[in-house]
């Protein structure tokens, strides 16, 4: 049988290949290119020629999407944007390294995918398997191009990557083991619809075997799964449900202790234990992994209190399910910061969830925040109309008595580079640093 690297080598040999987009991914599949035998060329938006493209050829500009028909396979990055822009005979030849990934890798593959909490799900699985002596990998969204796992590979390594939407939307195969956790109004400038960001979710079971079992959120289930399915619910009964503080699991009860806040991350460890018990982990090893996860930065992320005020980080909201989740994690928020890219997301939900709230200061930052503002009830609490986070802290720190939430409901991107460069500026305007 031929080793994964053989795989690629086989499937990349001879073609003329196209690397679309030249970020982290972009590069990272470059290195893999060279010892494959192929023609390459590289096509991004920016003219990327100087990061180490070795005098291969670099189609760059607004039209570098126009070259697309001339490559016999199109290894596409997460990043790049496509819409509606191109035929279906130039479909055919994208695929990325997540598809290569489940199509030629026999290693066990757990993929993690849905709106919100894939990077926390996907980091305590990991988590859980190392502290059980599993060969574990965690790869991905989270951060490392899955072809980067090739050199640490052996037979019996698990393989756990995070699947954003990006990721999935070309794939061809599916993991071994699926978790789809939950699907909101997200990304939608990057789809045509609310349909296309469902379709791309959705192959993270669409090509799983009889054989593949799937953890997904019950209001998601649907008559093509093709795999055995274990149902999860934060609000009903299912195969993964909770109950107060108990976590049901296959009829099994659990109580967690952990470092994590709110019941959606009761059901993310409940989903977690799960995929870590069908690789043969036993409650003894789990329980203390659990316990010992320390969570993730952005994520209800505790910046430190200041002057008898606890400041929050929950830069990774970016929908309004999420920052309602946020405040209800917590007794006594009484200062929320919401706010971000407008990308067209109906804020109905938050709007009603906080004009019902004992929420005594709402701020709020443009784009999205001041688009409803006029929608929110004053009667009740004080509105502050925000020009920035730095405006926003200075007047936080004004008004908080006990709890400051940052908690967006939007998009950092027009304001900053990611989530991540949001979450540190809030942590920098608290505390005060350079």
């Amino acid at each position: 049988m031929k080793t994964f690297p053989e795989k690629l080598h086989d499937f990349f040999a001879g073609k003329n290949v196209l690397i679309l987009g030249f970020g982290r991914e972009g590069r990272s599949t470059l290195s893999r290119l060279k010892k494959s035998g192929c023609n390459i060329t590289i096509a991004d938006r920016n003219d990327v020629s100087c990061l180490e493209t070795d005098g291969i050829e670099v189609i760059y500009g607004e039209n570098y999407l126009d070259c697309l028909d001339r490559f016999d396979i199109i290894m596409k990055a997460p990043g790049v944007v496509l819409l509606d822009k191109i035929s279906d005979s130039v479909k055919a030849k994208i695929t990325s390294q997540t598809d290569l990934l489940l199509r030629f890798c026999e290693n066990t593959v757990i993929g993690i995918t849905g709106t919100k909490g894939k990077s926390t799900t996907s980091s305590l699985i990991y988590h859980i398997l190392r502290s059980c002596g599993k060969d574990a990998l965690l790869i991905g969204n989270i951060g490392v191009p899955p072809l980067d796992c090739i050199p640490d590979l052996a037979p019996n390594t698990v393989i756990v990557c995070e699947m954003s939407c990006h990721q999935l939307e070309y794939v061809q195969a599916s993991p071994d083991i699926a978790v789809y956790l939950n699907l909101f109004e997200e990304h939608l400038d990057h789809y045509t619809g609310f349909d296309a960001y469902r379709a791309a979710k959705e192959n993270i079971y669409r090509y799983q075997k009889k054989q593949d079992r799937l953890i997904i959120n019950k209001s998601l289930v649907c008559a093509e799964i093709p795999s055995s399915v274990i149902t999860a619910s934060l609000d009903e009964r299912a195969d993964i449900f909770l109950d107060g503080d108990t976590v049901y699991i296959c009829g099994e009860p659990y109580s967690f202790r952990t470092k994590l806040l709110g019941r959606h991350n009761l059901y993310n460890i409940g989903i977690a234990v799960c995929a870590a018990k069908m690789l043969g982990c036993a409650d003894e090893a789990i329980l203390p992994a659990v316990a010992s996860f320390d969570g993730l930065k952005h994520r209800l992320e505790n910046i430190g209190t200041i002057k008898n005020v606890t400041y929050i980080n929950d830069s990774i909201s970016t929908c309004p399910s999420t920052a309602i989740a946020a405040v209800r994690a917590f007794d006594g928020v009484d200062t929320i910061i919401i706010g971000g890219m407008d990308r067209g997301i109906d804020y109905t939900e938050l709007v009603d969830f906080l004009n019902a709230s004992d929420i005594a200061n709402v701020l709020l930052l443009p784009d999205s925040g001041h688009k409803i503002e006029p929608l929110l009830d004053r009667t009740k609490r004080n509105i502050y109309h925000a020009s920035d986070l730095s405006d926003a802290v200075s007047y936080a720190k004004l008004v908080t008595r006990h709890i400051c939430l940052l908690s967006p409901a939007a998009a950092s991107y027009g304001f900053y580079k990611n989530f991540e460069e949001r979450g540190d500026d809030f942590r920098r305007l608290v505390l005060g640093e350079n």
